[in-house]
């Protein structure tokens, strides 16, 4: 029995690049059978915020595969991202992008480049957690868990080994962000521990992106957080030569998820022209993790000759490189008119298969011991003296067991000891620490605070886990 995945035709050019991929995975001899489902913009404006009407969601999880063509979200509020929606409730929690240089015959400075970016897809600051705290502050959580570190860096690991890869590179940024990125970091220098015949090394993400983006050859597969895998994924498809070139896969413990990494591009949609690459590598993403990797290597390999013999849409069309200048369909029709056929000037693709088993990526850590050691106020006070806030706080946390020790405002210092050259806002994070604590502790501090008409805006508990201090200093403490 053929296996059955879901296909979705999307918006915009969408319609048209799935056509296109359909019709070379078959000529290539893939065996699937197909559902279809409509999501995106008609779906929003029927009155499905999330851009999928529910009785779809049991399509998707009984194939457990889909093929999703670009959407278009509509503008203004109270529509969510269909994107993020399907990544998160399928638990979808690795995006993997393959990008490689197709040079001489599509324009890029770098000829050598063959990278693969593995990024966390469920949490950091796509969580979306979102408050408009005062008049002048907003507030974006950035949430990493230690599971969702060990998940997305061992399957780094093993998508390496299962592909042939020879090192992964981790990036993240915890010379700042020394809690969260930090439990990135530390989780990979772990792993990597495990994986003796694989070279590991690690890059700050701001140094690293912009090593991708001058020397892409020097790296070989890629690991980070959500928006930092969002940004240099993007880069390093923009300099291989064009965005609308690149696939993605989507995988999570049950679900996965393929599509193209560019947009449903409306302006274009409609004449035929779009570029069917993104999809269609996409598309043998999806053979690959379905076990039919012989065929995926058929596709890529006569989509290789089509490059190689200046086949091209209009997106990749250079004079004096390109031979013929294609629309859409076209374009699939010369892909599988070589089919059998591999490029001659670049290296041929390999018949692989992808699929890793997730299951045992779900390890849970030992348990810690947690103990209580103080509260984060934060306040909204329009007067900009943090020494007569400051002063107020310690006279109402006198008769407490709790002591201020600092307060910050967008994270630095400001009291004791503030610098009157610091800009502040009317947003103040005012901590309160002390010894052998108890919840009802900071509530009767907390209930003083509001008792002396000053306005909290929220409260983070301080907790130390195994002896470690769970929470940051401010800057300048």
């Amino acid at each position: 029995m053929q296996p059955r995945i879901t296909i979705a035709r999307g918006d915009g050019i969408g319609p048209e690049i799935m056509k296109a991929t359909l019709a070379v995975l078959k000529a290539a001899g893939a065996e699937f059978e197909i559902d279809e489902i409509e999501v995106g913009e008609k779906v929003y404006k029927a009155g499905h915020s999330s851009g999928i009407r529910p009785d779809d969601w049991k399509t998707i999880a009984q194939n457990k595969v889909l093929l999703k063509a670009p959407i278009t979200t509509p503008q203004g509020g109270g529509y969510k991202s269909l994107n993020v929606t399907l990544r998160k409730t399928l638990g979808l929690f690795a995006n993997v992008r393959p990008v490689t240089s197709l040079h001489p015959f599509v324009k890029t400075k770098h000829p050598e480049m063959d990278i693969v970016i593995v990024r966390e897809n469920e949490e950091d600051l796509y969580a979306g957690i979102e408050h408009r705290q005062t008049p002048e502050v907003y507030q974006c959580l950035k949430l990493i868990s230690r599971p969702g570190c060990e998940k997305i860096i061992r399957y780094a690991f093993e998508y390496a080994r299962a592909m042939g890869r020879k090192k992964v590179t981790c990036m993240s940024k915890d010379n700042i962000m020394k809690l969260t990125d930090g439990v990135f970091h530390r989780t990979f220098d772990e792993i990597a521990k495990e994986y003796s015949d694989i070279e590991n090394d690690h890059w700050i993400i701001d140094i690293g992106a912009a090593k991708l983006a001058n020397s892409p050859q020097d790296f070989d597969v890629v690991v980070t957080t959500n928006l930092y895998g969002d940004i240099v994924s993007d880069i390093v498809a923009e300099i291989s030569g064009s965005v609308g070139l690149a696939g993605s896969s989507n995988i999570g413990s049950n679900c996965a998820m393929f599509e193209a990494i560019h947009g449903s591009a409306p302006m274009i949609a409609g004449q035929g022209i779009a570029n069917p690459s993104g999809l269609l590598l996409a598309g043998t993403q999806l053979l690959k993790h379905i076990g039919q990797g012989e065929v995926a290597g058929r596709v890529e390999n006569a989509w290789l000759k089509t490059i190689e013999d200046g086949v091209a849409t209009v997106d990749i069309y250079t004079e004096g490189v390109s031979s013929k200048k294609v629309n859409t369909q076209e374009f699939a029709q010369a892909v599988i008119d070589r089919m059998g056929q591999q490029p001659t000037k670049m290296k041929p693709r390999k018949s692989t298969s992808s699929h890793i088993d997730v299951s045992k990526f779900d390890d849970r850590p030992a348990p810690v011991k947690r103990e209580l050691q103080g509260m984060d106020v934060f306040l909204y006070v329009e007067d900009r003296d943090p020494d007569k806030i400051g002063k107020k706080l310690e006279s109402i946390a006198a008769d407490s067991k709790l002591s201020l020790s600092m307060i910050t405002n967008r994270g630095i210092k400001v009291y004791p000891d503030g610098n009157p050259e610091t800009f502040c806002t009317d947003h103040w994070r005012c901590r309160f620490q002390g010894e052998d604590l108890v919840h009802s502790d900071l509530w009767s501090l907390l209930n003083a605070v509001t008792g002396e008409e000053l306005d909290v805006i929220k409260t983070e508990l301080l907790f130390s886990f195994d002896g470690e201090a769970g929470y940051s200093l401010g800057q300048g403490q």
